[in-house]
């Protein structure tokens, strides 16, 4: 016996296929909603991570200036005090430079010339004084310019002749003459230490030499 189905099987067919469709679209709707979900979670989760670590670098970047300020005081410090250990030490060494300038001064006199003046500015040694020559004023500079320790680069101000009327009421012709010299400081020369003359040595620039 033939049995012939008359009721609409594809109407049927094609609901169950749309069914089918939402189904699978709602299914891969739900699976994209939970990949974003999972996604959304580690990008905030990396975010909060990386804003943490940032938050520490901040942290450590203001404790590193802090730091970097106590050092830069620290420096500032350190080179103030060389600075007043240097100047104390110059001090210390210059103290008895004069004592050397007039032993330096006798020592390299020739005979023959009488000093007036002797005055320091700074570096600068400026001589005033009467030569019986002019010979006399060229020696003084040729031993300061050769053979001296503590006086160099010497220069002639002036030098002119004078009439000077002596005791005995005799005119004699001299030079007057003007000198100005540098000074070498202890702390310039090599191991060189400034020490006081041992007694009984020349102290005095101002003692005059026997023709």
């Amino acid at each position: 016996m033939i049995l012939i189905n008359l009721l609409p099987h594809r109407e049927e067919k094609r609901k169950r296929k749309k069914v089918a469709f939402f189904a699978g679209l709602g299914l891969a709707a739900f699976a994209g909603l939970a990949v974003v979900g999972v996604w959304y979670a580690l990008v905030q989760q990396l975010t909060s991570a990386q804003r943490e670590r940032n938050d520490y670098l901040v942290a450590e970047i203001k404790k590193l200036e802090v730091q970097i300020k106590d050092i830069a005081t620290l420096k500032a410090e350190i080179e103030s005090l060389k600075a007043r250990q240097k100047a104390v030490e110059d001090l210390q060494i210059d103290r008895n430079l004069p004592v050397h300038l007039l032993n330096e001064l006798v020592k390299q006199t020739p005979e023959g010339i009488y000093f007036t003046a002797v005055k320091q500015e700074g570096q600068v040694l400026n001589v005033t004084g009467i030569a019986q020559t002019q010979e006399r004023v060229s020696e003084f500079l040729r031993n300061t310019a050769n053979s001296s320790e503590w006086l160099v680069r010497p220069e002639l101000i002036e030098s002119k002749a004078a009439t000077v009327q002596a005791a005995n009421k005799e005119q004699k012709r001299l030079f007057d003459f003007s000198v100005r010299v540098t000074v070498k400081r202890p702390q310039d020369k090599p191991g060189a230490v400034a020490e006081v003359p041992a007694p009984g040595a020349p102290a005095s620039a101002g003692a005059p030499k026997k023709a």
